[in-house]
């Protein structure tokens, strides 16, 4: 399928563009890591596990047109996470989803990534997406409402409770 929206983006400090093969290893650092894979897989993966769910993040863009984006510092040229459109096909809409390498935590690359998502959904999907957070995940839940969205309902998915927050409308926003 053709990219419905921007191969590549940029914010003040990173280039948001789609995963190479050599974003694994860094990525697997993030997978591997129970403390930053407990509220979505509950455990660390395994490094061909890693290897899926990039691949997976990937191929996202040609079933559906978007995806998410690697997310790399400008100054240091280094992976720091992930940040996009998602939406397997059991969703029941259309989420950002972010993540980031611990490293990388508290600098605010969430936030920055996930408000150029949101104009992007806007400005070339005509939509509001949705985050799946567990209760649990404050730093989510955090990022979240820094960006804007609000907390709209409680959902059963996955044999889980989930927390629904509704991005705005960031179409203005540039």
């Amino acid at each position: 399928m053709e990219a419905r929206i921007p191969l590549g983006l940029e914010t003040r400090r990173l280039r948001l563009r789609r995963f190479v093969l050599d974003d694994w290893q860094p990525l697997h650092r993030h997978y591997s890591d129970v403390e930053c894979t407990r509220f979505t897989f509950g455990r660390a993966l395994t490094d061909g596990e890693s290897w899926r769910a990039m691949a997976g993040m990937e191929g996202h863009w040609a079933l559906r047109g978007f995806g998410p984006y690697a997310l790399v510092e400008k100054e240091s040229r280094a992976l720091v996470g992930a940040a996009g459109l998602w939406h397997p096909g059991d969703f029941p809409e259309t989420e950002v989803k972010w993540l980031l390498l611990r490293d990388f935590w508290g600098r605010g690359y969430a936030t920055e990534a996930v408000r150029e998502v949101q104009v992007v959904a806007a400005r070339h999907l005509a939509m509001r997406p949705i985050s799946l957070i567990r209760e649990e995940n404050e730093g989510s839940r955090r990022v979240a409402v820094a960006v804007g969205a609000v907390h709209e309902r409680n959902l059963a998915f996955r044999d889980a409770e989930w927390m629904v927050y509704r991005h705005p409308d960031r179409i203005a926003a540039k």
